[in-house]
């Protein structure tokens, strides 16, 4: 069957109306994904009123579609993070991502969120050069931070883990971990609308217009406010064309095989932890709790063969003993990739504060940038200057050379994994 898996297996989800007429309000905050969630949550906490406008629904975009694994520190890595930002800077950013995974789990107890939470994540290595640079990652994380949740697995412990040759030893994230995504999206509107967030669905933006107080136009309504947050991410559209410019929406897809019973899921995972390979074009998996294996990869799939077919074959090539498993749900988003592979932060202006961009490293971030945004509007800029100060550049062409760009930078990265 088609589908997400995570729509078939969600809560029970509440409607939340369309916005008609005028409104005001303290902040207003354009996306209903992690980010605008937890914003309005910790506004909320320091006594603003909120309003929420999302285009479709609530957990639409990236926040009901992603893989649900939870790590510590940046795409790029920490030590090119260090390159890019410097090293006081990454120190503080390190912090911030520790910080970002705490508050996530501290936000489920706090609402009692069901998400079906799970500790661990591997960062497997395909070939020895992705086992020299977990090795470095681990010994700069290690001296620089002081970080100790990190720990090696050879070969041999690792494939008693995880039961395939495609692997020649793992890092193991003590911190890191795995959750339902959109569960936990739609436990954080519960959360928000019982806080007093007013939430609007079906309620997209159609235009923004900037001033001492901005005013969110849509179709049928309007909210003036003091301050906006627009957290659409690679579902904004083109309400900042300028913010657009700074990242690429790339293409994700994940397969839900059928239940594979406890038996046979403990023979290809003896973990609960979440995986990700150490390719450029990535897989990532992990079983669900019906013990489903969820398999997924970004955008390599896109322009070659159909995302369930190139999916199972990559899963079947990892764990070869599923080839005969049948496959009931193929769903994908879209992520919002930046050039540098770190989250893309700030303001316009003094009133207007965007976050985007996260490269996959969305599920924990958001939670510490949404803080940081709350803490900003209410006159405490100085961790969010942290992540505001990152230095960032559009891709050559704004919006328009996007796509040709994307099949570029896909064959070269094809083209780099396969060394």
């Amino acid at each position: 069957m088609q589908g997400s898996y995570y729509d078939a297996s969600a809560h029970l989800r509440e409607d939340f109306p369309r916005l008609a007429g005028v409104r005001q309000a303290d902040v207003c905050i354009v996306g209903g994904g992690y980010t605008g969630l937890i914003a309005a949550l910790e506004l909320r906490l320091a006594g603003f009123t909120v309003t929420l406008l999302e285009a479709r629904r609530i957990g639409f975009g990236a926040s009901g579609r992603n893989g649900g694994q939870i790590a510590t520190g940046y795409s790029p890595g920490m030590c090119e993070t260090a390159d890019i930002v410097g090293a006081a800077a990454a120190k503080q950013l390190w912090d911030l991502s520790v910080e970002a995974s705490a508050m996530l789990r501290a936000v489920i107890r706090r609402h009692d969120i069901d998400c079906d939470l799970q500790p661990g994540e591997f960062y497997a290595a395909i070939k020895p050069r992705h086992r020299d640079w977990l090795h470095r990652e681990q010994e700069y994380c290690e001296r620089a931070f002081g970080y100790t949740q990190y720990r090696w697995w050879d070969t041999e412990d690792f494939r008693a883990q995880v039961v395939s040759d495609r692997f020649c030893g793992a890092l193991y994230d003590e911190a890191g971990g795995h959750l339902h995504p959109l569960n936990y999206l739609l436990g954080l509107g519960r959360a928000a609308k019982a806080a007093g967030v007013e939430i609007f669905e079906h309620s997209e933006v159609l235009n923004l217009r900037e001033g001492t107080r901005p005013v969110a136009e849509t179709a049928e309504g309007r909210v003036t406010a003091d301050f906006v947050i627009l957290a659409g991410n690679a579902y904004l559209g083109n309400l900042q064309a300028k913010l657009a410019a700074k990242f690429i929406p790339v293409d994700a897809y994940i397969i839900a095989t059928e239940p594979l019973g406890q038996m046979r899921a403990r023979a290809i995972m003896n973990t609960d932890a979440c995986v990700s390979d150490m390719n450029y074009n990535l897989d990532y998996f992990r079983l669900s709790a019906d013990t489903r294996l969820l398999y997924g990869g970004r955008d390599k799939v896109i322009g070659h063969r159909a995302p369930r077919e190139a999916l199972r074959a990559n899963m079947v090539a990892t764990f070869p003993g599923l080839a005969d498993v049948a496959v009931d749900y193929v769903w994908g988003g879209k992520v919002a990739i930046t050039r540098n592979l770190l989250p893309d932060v700030g303001r316009i202006g003094a009133n207007i504060y965007y976050a985007q961009g996260y490269s996959g490293q969305g599920v924990p971030l958001s939670a510490i940038v949404g803080r940081l945004l709350a803490e900003a509007i209410s006159g405490q800029a100085a961790r969010f200057d942290v992540f505001a100060r990152i230095p960032h550049k559009a891709f050559p062409g704004g919006t328009m050379l996007r796509r040709p760009l994307l099949s570029l930078a896909r064959l070269y990265y094809e083209l780099r994994d396969a060394l």
